[in-house]
């Protein structure tokens, strides 16, 4: 879909599959921050298509009376990155912690995302696959053996969960516990007290596990399998 700013006139270009169907979700312009309201819901005589307007950036009240209403109020809902851009989802109510965390991603050269809530959480998941997520322990009052963010991932398709690469983050690990991370669903378990040594910790087991893909990806393609 190709949306254009009222505001600035930015075109820009929404891949159909990352809109939700049948809501109106309400996105900020990467360059003015303007809201953008789009409605994907079928109109009354049965026809498809997004309606589309646009408002100023003071103008932040817009709601609409019927539908469900999404607010994106960035720009890393919908997709506005560049094209192999890898992303690091950070989930830490420890904010002194996370930009520990933010240090060691972006030396890793990952663009870092962070989220407040749950909620938010799981939709910027729904529009992005995220090659790395870290989450910690009681990231918006969640136990991790009850997260809704880790039983989001773990019903992905599998081809898409291959993808992500989950570190979780908790007293009760050992830094590097496979046998734990296997058992929490994850890639990677990191105890709070090595957050320094994180970059270290992430460049290993990311390539570890680059290269258990590669292995993985290339014998499914000699089974005529990939």
């Amino acid at each position: 879909m190709e949306v254009t700013c009222s505001h600035c006139s930015k075109a820009l270009k929404i891949p159909d599959e990352k809109l939700p169907r049948d809501q109106i979700v309400k996105i900020a312009c990467p360059s003015c921050r303007s809201k953008i309201t789009i409605d994907t819901r079928v109109d009354p005589a049965g026809e498809s298509g997004a309606a589309v307007s646009e408002g100023p950036p003071e103008d932040q009240s817009g709601g609409r009376s019927a539908g469900e209403e999404l607010d994106y109020g960035d720009d890393t809902s919908l997709g506005f990155y560049e094209e192999g851009t890898r992303l690091a989802f950070v989930l830490d109510s420890d904010l002194a912690r996370k930009e520990r965390i933010r240090t060691a991603v972006e030396a890793l050269e990952y663009r870092f995302v962070d989220s407040q809530n749950t909620r938010d959480a799981i939709s910027k998941m729904r529009f992005h696959v995220f090659d790395l997520v870290i989450l910690a322990e009681g990231f918006d009052g969640q136990p991790l053996e009850h997260s809704p963010i880790i039983n989001s991932i773990n019903h992905l398709p599998m081809s898409v969960r291959r993808k992500i690469f989950l570190a979780l983050l908790g007293e009760q690990f050992q830094t590097m516990d496979n046998m734990m991370a296997f058992a929490m669903s994850a890639n990677l378990v990191v105890s709070p007290g090595d957050v320094d040594k994180l970059q270290a910790v992430l460049k290993k087991a990311v390539s570890e596990n680059d290269r258990f893909y590669k292995v993985f990806m290339d014998t499914l393609k000699d089974l005529g399998r990939a």
